[in-house]
């Protein structure tokens, strides 16, 4: 070979080791639609302002009820999850544990909840609703009281059923059925094998899109309100070329974090980051109108409540205004294009957890402390418009929204210091999404992988800059929520697809556990008199007799399964633990695997007597059984007595029962479902 060709040969393969992670119709095909759709406000720029105003009307005029039926549905389907049967079952196998405790598993769903958004809009949104409210009077107390209700409903438990819909999916079908951390895997019970092939790339590519596209926005918005904050406080110009330069900076500090593994103190940043926002709503409370705030509160989220349904559905048929297309329409496009990297982090939290537990949580945490930031922020600005301002913030954030948390704190004592402290915020809120971002990006692309070379993740995060500036320089904001109305459509149908799927995959899982429940443990028949029948009823194996049955019977009877499977190309494992429990493993590269396990477990010994039945638990006489256990953790029948003969038969019966489940095109999901009654 010559060295010509040997350098050929080398760089083949380093080309391969460097791609082999990517799924690369979806690398490639989402990377040239974003190019593509940015590449109309470069290539265009004289009509850019016009091509996006006339793209974002087409969509909201032709479209906008969809979006807000989609989200009435998301919100009433996680609310059935959790009150019906279906609430009982786990992210991951009946048995398993959650990762984090209860306090910790909420303070991060509480920490979910903070970001650029509720930086930017805390004080904007209410003052604009306050001072050109959609019905009432501008500037009156009915359009005070209105704008919160407003504001609640926008930020509030409709944004995070929307998460919640991508979180359970990514949760349920990763932790419990063996599946990628990937959109798709929320098709397997729609389309089983084919999540695979083309249909479940052109998932993946309308997530990342549409993940790409919110993040984008937020970072568009944060460099808006930074270089606010920084005119406010240095005189620093509010122009295109220094917003793109704060995108540069930022976008370097994001890839810095990827390259030299300072992951840790990314994520000691950012909680560093959530107590100063704390701290600094703390602080609005207390020196602001604070008995006005919590009673503000406490009447803000009763109205919220009362009108929960009717503004779910209210689009303004009979009246049409533009006031619906610019703001909730966008919050509900903005949402569902955030729905990808939220879903992925309180999935990735929420192991463990019942899928009641699930929704309570991400629905009611996260929103009750963006009520009560957005009611300290909000109301306590409505009151300083009302008096000491005498509408001087209202004009500010009229004539520029960026402005109005500094215009905000210029009444409040200290104002050169909260301002200072609101920039860093937002600065660290945006190092961490653009970062946190081009993670779950590509994670996405990368087909669930959770370790990927470090240029993907520089490549993503690289994109998420370049798309924010590119945007803001060819129409600016409106072109930013163009672009997210626009890559949210096509997502909203996969959603409503992932809700359906999800019902679908727990009415199965439902049918398994209460077959399980129904089955009658069962002993291979063998002939017996009736004395030694009586004798077998009586007989209270201890955990030692138990515990031999396992190492002398079941051991080698799945040693040999194991074995057999090998010579045949087969991957088989198994494994033993400090409980004495036996466990035979057979890997899928599709779904669950295969297991078939033995576990000692306890029982209380029948009481014969009133002084046994009050004994404490932990003093009364216990039985051992040998029981299976399956790939779903959930506890099969008793094994006690079986013959190696017997074992064997019965895994290879549940191993056939297996193989046919997972490769049938059926429309139920009985993935890895062991029949409840053992082959004898």
């Amino acid at each position: 070979m010559s060295i010509a060709a040997g350098h050929r040969q080398n760089n083949a393969g380093y080309l391969r080791s460097m791609t082999q992670t990517i799924n690369k119709p979806v690398f490639f095909f989402s990377s040239a639609i974003i190019i593509a759709l940015v590449m109309i406000g470069v290539l265009f720029p004289a009509d850019a302002e016009r091509i996006f105003a006339t793209a974002q009307g087409f969509v909201l005029d032709t479209f906008g009820w969809f979006y807000l039926l989609s989200v009435g549905i998301f919100v009433f389907v996680v609310l059935f999850l959790a009150v019906s049967r279906y609430g009982r079952l786990k992210l991951g196998p009946d048995d398993s544990e959650p990762d984090y405790s209860y306090l910790s598993w909420l303070a991060m769903l509480f920490a979910a909840g903070m970001g650029i958004g509720l930086m930017f809009y805390a004080v904007a949104e209410p003052i604009l609703h306050y001072s050109v409210p959609p019905e009432a009077e501008p500037g009156s107390f009915d359009a005070a009281r209105q704008a919160m209700s407003i504001v609640f409903f926008h930020w509030g438990i409709h944004a995070w059923a929307i998460y919640a819909v991508v979180g359970l999916s990514l949760a349920y079908f990763s932790f419990r059925y063996n599946l990628p951390l990937t959109i798709r895997s929320g098709f397997y019970p729609l389309i089983r094998e084919r999540i695979r092939g083309p249909i479940g790339d052109a998932v993946d590519i309308f997530a990342i899109c549409g993940t790409l596209f919110g993040i984008a926005t937020s970072l568009g918005l944060g460099v808006l309100q930074i270089n606010a904050g920084l005119n406010y406080l240095l005189d620093i110009p509010q122009t295109a070329a220094v917003q793109v330069g704060l995108i540069l900076v930022v976008t370097c500090l994001a890839t810095l974090s990827v390259v030299s593994g300072l992951d840790v103190g990314i994520r000691r940043l950012s909680e560093g980051n959530l107590i100063l926002a704390v701290l600094l709503m703390l602080f609005v409370l207390i020196v602001g109108p604070t008995e006005f705030i919590f009673r503000a509160f406490v009447q803000n989220v009763g109205t919220y409540l009362d009108q929960f349904i009717e503004r779910t559905f209210r689009l303004y048929a009979y009246e049409p205004r533009d006031w619906i297309s610019n703001w909730t329409l966008f919050y509900w496009a903005w949402w569902i294009s955030w729905s990808p990297f939220v879903g992925m982090f309180i999935a990735r939290i929420s192991r463990g957890r019942t899928v009641r537990e699930f929704v309570v949580g991400v629905l009611f945490v996260p929103s009750a402390f963006t009520f009560f930031w957005m009611t300290v922020f909000g109301n306590t600005a409505i009151s300083l418009d009302m008096g000491s301002s005498a509408g001087a913030i209202s004009r500010a954030v009229s004539a520029d929204i960026s402005v109005a948390l500094f215009q905000f704190f210029e009444y409040l004592p200290w104002s050169a210091v909260t301002s200072a402290l609101g920039v860093l915020l937002v600065a660290v809120f945006f190092v961490t999404s653009s970062d946190s971002g081009s993670m779950v990006v590509d994670t996405i692309a990368s087909g669930g992988t959770a370790e990927t070379p470090l240029w993907q993740r520089i490549y993503w995060c690289s994109l998420e800059g370049i798309v924010a500036a590119l945007l803001l320089l060819a129409g600016g904001l409106t072109a930013l929520q163009t672009m997210t109305l626009i890559s949210a459509l096509p997502f909203t149908i996969i959603l409503l697809l992932l809700a359906f799927g999800l019902v679908r995959g727990m009415r199965a899982d439902v049918a398994r556990s209460i077959e399980h429940r129904q089955a009658q443990p069962a002993i291979p028949r063998r002939e017996m008199t009736w004395q030694a029948r009586l004798n077998a009823i009586l007989h209270e194996p201890t955990r030692a007799e138990v515990g031999r049955f396992i190492d002398t019977v079941v051991h080698p009877a799945l040693l040999a399964v194991a074995a057999e499977l090998k010579k045949r190309d087969v991957a088989a494992e198994v494994e033993r633990d400090e409980a004495g429990s036996a466990t035979l493993t057979i890997a899928s590269a599709t779904t669950r695997n295969f297991v078939y396990g033995v576990v000692p477990a306890p029982q209380l010994a029948m009481a014969f007597s009133a002084a046994d039945v009050t004994r404490p638990d932990q003093r009364r006489a216990q039985i051992w059984s040998a029981r299976t256990v399956f790939s779903d953790g959930s506890r099969g029948y008793e094994v006690t007595g079986f013959s190696k003969e017997d074992i064997l038969a019965d895994v290879l019966a549940q191993f056939e029962r297996y193989q046919l489940l997972t490769s049938a095109q059926s429309t139920a999901l009985y993935v890895a479902a062991p029949d409840p009654t053992p082959a004898s």
